[in-house]
């Protein structure tokens, strides 16, 4: 357990090698940048965090810290692992503080991931993808149909940096369908559906998926590219899933590490049901049975 309360900021802690000022807190690193105007407060970043339940403020809706009059969100920790790790007893958030269609209300338990933390880091993922992979032409390989959203998302900020950043390369994009589902169970057999992959010799190939959790699926496409002699292949998961099933298989980039819970909404689907959802939510016992096929 980190103690918040009464730490005092050494100015002169700032780490020269970044691009903006950074402080350290009882070797807790604190990025000042990372603030969200309108929101109306600072929010920071806190890496490898524990934070006390007990300091939750409730008027606003949801957990919140403070910390000598910062505004620390709980949800923008990223722990030591360099992804958000979200616990096994955590539940989400109370659905009817968000935006969630009518139709499907009923259905759905709580918000898991809201919109706005999965495109902030989506934002962080497309900074680290660049940092790695920028240097030569990149293919982004979008598994489909549930990794649209992310990639879509992830393409625009890898675009905007290409655009405003010291360097840029040319990026490309593809797909492949795969279908690897039937209902709320992998299917026993991984089908490939559509065209060939495309000629990938010399390129540096990203792969982007929207949630691997047995790695059955991964690994099969990543043979089919590997035949192709590409020169670099990175795999970027919005989310990976913690399962008794993982052989341990972990992509080179991961946005959320979440528990064994059944995840719809952000593309994700249940038999082609909640990809119009933008947060990606725990979905009700009783909804399998009511779209189940």
């Amino acid at each position: 357990m980190v103690g918040l309360e009464g730490i005092t900021v050494d100015p002169a802690t700032v780490n020269p090698r970044a691009r903006h000022r950074m402080v350290r807190l009882e070797g807790i690193t604190v990025d000042p940048a990372t603030v969200i105007p309108s929101t109306g407060h600072r929010m920071v970043r806190l890496e490898g965090i524990t934070v006390d339940p007990a300091m939750v403020t409730p008027s606003i809706g949801r957990r919140m810290v403070r910390l000598d009059g910062i505004v620390v969100d709980p949800a923008m920790v990223i722990p030591s692992t360099g992804h958000r790790m979200i616990r096994d007893e955590e539940s989400g958030y109370n659905k009817n503080l968000f935006c969630i269609p009518k139709h499907y209300e009923e259905d759905l338990e709580r918000v898991f991931i809201p919109h706005g933390l999965i495109l902030d880091r989506t934002e962080r993922l497309a900074r680290d993808i660049m940092q790695d992979m920028g240097s030569h032409h990149i293919v982004a390989l979008c598994v489909l149909k549930g990794g649209y959203k992310f990639f879509a998302d992830l393409l625009d900020r890898i675009k905007a940096l290409n655009q405003n950043g010291d360097k840029s390369v040319p990026v490309t994009v593809d797909f492949v369908r795969i279908k690897s589902y039937c209902n709320d169970s992998p299917a026993e057999k991984i089908s490939f559906v559509g065209e060939e992959l495309p000629t990938l010799n010399g390129k540096n190939v990203l792969v982007v998926e929207d949630i691997i959790e047995t790695g059955r699926t991964m690994k099969a496409l990543l043979s089919k590219i590997k035949d192709k002699k590409p020169r670099m292949v990175k795999v970027v998961s919005l989310l990976v899933k913690r399962t008794s099933q993982s052989p341990g298989y972990r992509p080179d980039y991961t946005g959320f590490e979440i528990p064994d819970k059944f995840v719809v909404g952000y593309a994700l689907d249940y038999n082609e049901y909640f990809r119009d959802l933008n947060h990606i939510c725990i979905l009700k016992e009783n909804a399998k049975e009511k779209y189940r096929i």
